[in-house]
């Protein structure tokens, strides 16, 4: 690919179009009126899936774009922990129905900041008022530094399926830069442990265009983690926006990568994958052969939702917690972002929704075309708009930057078939903002596409 398109693409700040559309442009339309008549609404039977949200961890790495709190003490866990029950229980009730589950994910911060008993009891609750199918999956985030092995004895009790570990990078001179010292041997013990639980789906999260980061250590680190062999990695881009993260202003501004070195960066972790057998999922996830992500993407069933690329097929994701994101069939639903408003409104026996989006027809239509450009580089037109009564000719007479992508060699359309060009599948994000309708003027709250 010409030097000058990775350059002029890559700079530009895109959406991760892990939701269509995007949280910036949700709004206080919606409120928690609103949600309580979405939730009264969802139809009999429905399987959904949960996100609760767990916003504190023991100390900052700087890198973090997560909603996080840092805390010491137990306390504000232990009380955060009982509004989050009181949601749901709230939830629940207007739901009128036990809803199937068919997936679970616990993100933070740090979701195992909780004690192992605070857990159990969490995982109680949740089967008390939901009905679990028997292959959910349950998925948590663990930070490595932090993990007991009671801990890792209450995971693998309580059914947890999928454990995601950050690890980012294994270079000591990055982890100092970012605050996050974490040995090779940390991580490789708590993999270890994990397994002997009983949990045998294993995520490394991986960050490249860190400060002081360079081709070489992004290699090593790809290398190391190829000796614990976990089942899937993701691969992300960091993403620096100090004006919306203040901690980011402590890490230094010109030990970070430029544009080329992080597409090359980038471009080694994932040779060194699939060099090793892993096979490349969408833009930013690599999975072993016989794992569900693999198997998903070779279908066409491969999804994406808050947490990147997944199996789930759910179309309503019920969010928990302070700053927590749901989709339902209507629209998308955000919380209040700090815990501590968040647990005051849910103790005044309210919703703690703010914002959220009411979807149009149109909006729908796009999401589509965005969810199968993101996971399938491919996306037939005239499939997608027969779906949704519309036809490819409006959708592309709307997409005003695609004819320059296509004249660039980025993107290729043949008949209804758009697909992204092989040696330009990084760009993928470049491409699906062309059907955004929202986007406008990028700007610094997203990150950088490559």
């Amino acid at each position: 690919m010409r030097p000058d398109l990775n350059s002029r693409y890559g700079e530009e700040r895109l959406p991760r179009y892990t939701s269509y559309p995007t949280a910036p442009h949700f709004s206080n339309a919606i409120s928690q009126q609103t949600y309580r008549r979405w939730l009264s609404e969802i139809p009999d039977g429905k399987t959904v899936s949960l996100y609760l949200h767990i916003p504190f961890c023991q100390s900052m790495c700087w890198y973090c774009g997560c909603n996080t709190t840092i805390v010491r003490r137990n306390e504000p866990v232990a009380a955060y922990l009982d509004a989050l029950r009181q949601e749901i229980e709230m939830a629940a009730n207007h739901i009128g129905q036990t809803l199937k589950i068919s997936a679970v994910h616990f993100g933070g911060g740090t979701p195992t900041i909780m004690t192992p008993a605070q857990f159990a009891e969490l995982m109680n609750f949740l089967r008390r008022k939901f009905a679990f199918l028997p292959d959910a999956e349950i998925a948590i985030e663990i930070d490595p530094r932090r993990l007991t092995r009671e801990m890792t004895g209450e995971l693998g009790g309580n059914g947890i399926t999928r454990a995601s570990l950050g690890v980012q990078s294994f270079d000591p001179t990055v982890q100092q830069a970012i605050n996050r010292i974490q040995s090779f041997e940390t991580t490789a013990a708590v993999t270890e442990g994990l397994r002997a639980a009983g949990i045998d789906s294993i995520n490394f999260d991986l960050i490249y265009g860190l400060p002081h980061q360079t081709v070489a250590s992004c290699f090593d680190t790809a290398r190391k983690c190829l000796e614990l062999r976990p089942n899937r990695l993701s691969v992300f881009g960091y993403a620096h926006v100090p004006t919306f993260k203040k901690h980011q202003r402590k890490i230094d501004e010109a030990a970070l990568p430029d544009g080329p070195e992080r597409y090359r960066q980038a471009n080694k972790i994932a040779d060194c994958l699939t060099d090793a057998g892993y096979r490349q999922i969408g833009l930013d996830h690599f999975a072993l052969p016989d794992d569900g992500l693999t198997t998903a993407q070779a279908t066409g069933n491969l999804h994406r939702n808050f947490q990147g690329y997944t199996t789930d097929a759910s179309d309503i994701l019920l969010g928990f917690g302070a700053s927590a994101i749901g989709r339902m069939e209507q629209g998308y639903v955000q919380n209040e972002v700090a815990p501590r408003a968040y647990c005051a409104l849910i103790g005044d026996g309210e919703l703690p929704t703010r914002k959220g989006y009411a979807l149009t027809a149109d909006d729908r239509l796009r999401a589509d075309i965005i969810e199968r450009i993101m996971c399938d580089f491919r996306v037939d037109l005239e499939q997608v708009c027969a779906k949704h009564d519309a036809t490819p000719d409006a959708v592309l007479r709307s997409a005003e930057r695609l004819s320059v992508q296509i004249d660039d060699g980025i993107a290729r359309l043949n008949g209804p078939v758009l697909s992204v060009t092989e040696e330009a599948r990084h760009l993928v994000r470049s491409v699906a903002s062309a059907f955004d309708a929202h986007l406008g003027v990028s700007g610094p709250v997203y990150s950088r596409a490559v």
